[in-house]
């Protein structure tokens, strides 16, 4: 059972286990999306942001990764746009995990932050 919720998950990472394990115990079945393999679109990040209520899309980059200091994605003089696409083609760089459900988004940092939208 999926219940609605979908979780933007990187099995390696170990706060996005934790969220993807703390679902399970509340019996919930997410649907998992590895977003490195498959990253979300434009139009979905979008709305993710939205979902979580962030303005400047760098709120939910991980700054300290490579891809994002090697693309200059500090620049303050890139778009919104820019900053979406760049998170399309180093999926990397998007915070992790995001959980989905009810219309509402959640960082899972830490994981218990997710109970809030359940």
């Amino acid at each position: 059972m999926t219940d609605g919720v979908i979780i933007y998950h990187n099995p390696r990472c170990s706060k996005s286990r934790e969220t993807l394990k703390l679902l399970e115990d509340k019996e919930i079945t997410p649907s998992v999306v590895k977003y490195l393999d498959t990253p979300p679109n434009p139009d979905t990040l979008s709305d993710i942001l939205q979902m979580l209520k962030i303005e400047d899309p760098r709120q939910l980059m991980r700054t300290h990764e490579q891809e994002y200091k090697d693309n200059n994605l500090a620049d303050l003089s890139l778009s919104r746009d820019d900053l979406i696409n760049a998170m399309v083609k180093f999926p990397r760089i998007i915070e992790r995990p995001i959980v989905i459900s009810n219309g509402k988004a959640a960082i899972g940092r830490p994981p218990v932050s997710i109970l809030d939208i359940l």
